[in-house]
């Protein structure tokens, strides 16, 4: 079947202005928010129930047309990139918040639902959503489980991944499922562990469940200031040896806050070469006590000067520089990459110093804006794509700072994805039996390799193949994960 013949279908199981065909319409949705990579999809679908995007998936399953799912498009590894000759589902009409049950800690929300709109709608009720990415005013919870993301309070609160109970899925043939459900557990496989995080190769999420968190009793927020990035990654770990975990802990170096001062006036500490943000939250007593030893921790490790936010204005004030940092860059630098990866927090010291050799070394600049706390750092690497080579050393330090998070024993990867930005990675972190597994895994919810193709894995394995290395038949098989659908 053919593309225009695909929208005829679509259109008569939708209405006609839900399903986009016009190439200027289709542009729009050519990249996610790592612009680096472009793709005009052949066709575009905008379901407005989860029964119109199970509609949309039966009609791909039925004719092998790929599809690829999309929220608000604020991904950061090209995770909801539209394959060329393939459907993009976008979800960012499916946005009820479906039931509201504080009694329960529970919200129910449909994809489309912005992550900053549970936390608001919870708020009256005492309650609000603990993943916080920086993006929370504009990305989506469907894209928030595709990727599995984190944020700045991932410290204390954990990741998407802690926070989702149940899911309604279309799987990849259009069956609508669910797993999990309002309760913390359910027997089985952990069929939701594995769809959460699986940037959508297997299957969509048309409903999400999620747990709701109390709002705290007290919230303090400091901002420290360092000479350099030694002392403040030193102070972090001493906070965390101490047995004191804030909310967060981020670090920003000279060049981030160069940035997000041109950008929104944050007044952080003139000649400041790092800061960090350390916000405490929880019982009044608790918090206090847990105060004095971070401020004492701060000023022990160096801190030259020392700032709490007296009430919510001052709070956001110090957490806008932060926020809108990744933005911020682009005042002193036309073209950047956004890189994201994970080492030890002890290491952040000397990580942070060879990743200032490394750019240095190919005359790149990089600034670095990141979750010290858990040690997932962002560096942004930075370039004029204008100038001839400036692009292709940017690249050769974003790969070598992936090459220093897997030597240190860190992940390619926090909370952005591997997306199509680091599927060529896979093999330096994971061996090849460990991908097989990986994708027999992705062969029993898609065997026919139709969601999200070309995403993670930098080598796909179709799904009637055998791993070669192997003689008999794989333990995931034998188990029967392998025919769960």
């Amino acid at each position: 079947m053919s593309i225009d013949a695909l929208a005829v279908r679509l259109r008569a199981e939708m209405t006609p202005d839900q399903v986009l065909t016009d190439r200027q319409q289709l542009r729009t949705y050519e990249c996610d928010g790592l612009a680096h990579y472009r793709v005009v999809p052949a066709l575009v679908a905008l379901p407005h129930t989860a029964a119109e995007v199970a509609a949309v998936v039966r009609a791909c399953a039925g004719v092998g047309v790929p599809f690829v799912a999309r929220g608000s498009g604020t991904g950061l590894s090209g995770g909801a990139l539209p394959h060329a000759e393939g459907v993009l589902i976008v979800t960012s009409q499916l946005r009820e918040v479906l039931s509201l049950r504080p009694a329960d800690e529970r919200a129910v929300v449909q994809p489309g639902v912005i992550n900053l709109q549970v936390s608001t709608v919870s708020k009256e009720h005492g309650y609000y959503y603990a993943p916080d990415p920086s993006s929370q005013q504009i990305c989506s919870i469907g894209g928030n489980v595709a990727e599995n993301a984190g944020g700045a309070h991932c410290l204390k609160y954990g990741f998407t991944t802690n926070h989702v109970t149940g899911l309604e899925v279309v799987t990849p043939d259009g069956d609508l499922v669910r797993l999990g459900g309002a309760a913390p557990d359910t027997p089985g496989y952990d069929l939701l562990g594995a769809f959460v995080g699986s940037e959508g190769t297997l299957g969509v999420a048309t409903e999400v469940t999620v747990r709701l968190t109390r709002l705290p009793e007290t919230v303090r927020t400091l901002l420290a200031a360092f000479h350099g990035t030694d002392q403040a990654g030193a102070a972090t770990s001493a906070i965390i040896a101490a047995g004191v975990v804030p909310a967060a802990i981020e670090m920003m170096d000279a060049l981030s806050i160069e940035a997000a001062e041109a950008a929104v006036h944050c007044g952080y500490p003139a000649g400041a070469g790092a800061v960090l943000i350390v916000e405490l939250d929880g019982p009044s007593a608790e918090v206090a006590a847990q105060f004095e030893e971070v401020s004492r921790l701060c000023d022990a490790n160096g801190a030259f000067e020392t700032r709490v936010a007296a009430d919510d204005d001052e709070r956001q004030l110090i957490w806008r520089g932060r926020k809108s940092a990744f933005a911020a860059v682009g005042r002193i630098s036309p073209d950047y990459i956004v890189q994201d990866g994970v080492i030890p927090r002890t290491a952040l010291p000397e990580v942070l110093r060879r990743i200032d050799e490394v750019a240095s070394s190919h005359g790149v600049r990089v600034a670095n804006v990141f979750h010290a706390g858990d040690g997932n750092l962002h560096p942004l690497v930075l370039f004029d794509a204008q100038v001839a080579g400036e692009e292709e050393r940017a690249e050769t330090v974003s790969g070598a700072i992936i090459d220093l998070c897997i030597e240190y024993g860190g992940s390619i990867t926090g909370e952005h994805g591997v997306g199509v930005e680091k599927a060529h990675y896979m093999p330096r972190m994971f061996t090849d039996t460990d991908l097989d597994t990986m994708q027999l895994v992705r062969c029993a919810f898609d065997p026919g390799g139709l969601a999200n193709p070309g995403k993670i894995f930098p080598t796909p394995r179709l799904c009637g193949e055998r791993p070669g290395r192997r003689t008999g038949p794989h333990p995931l098989q034998e188990s029967g994960v392998a025919e769960i659908f």
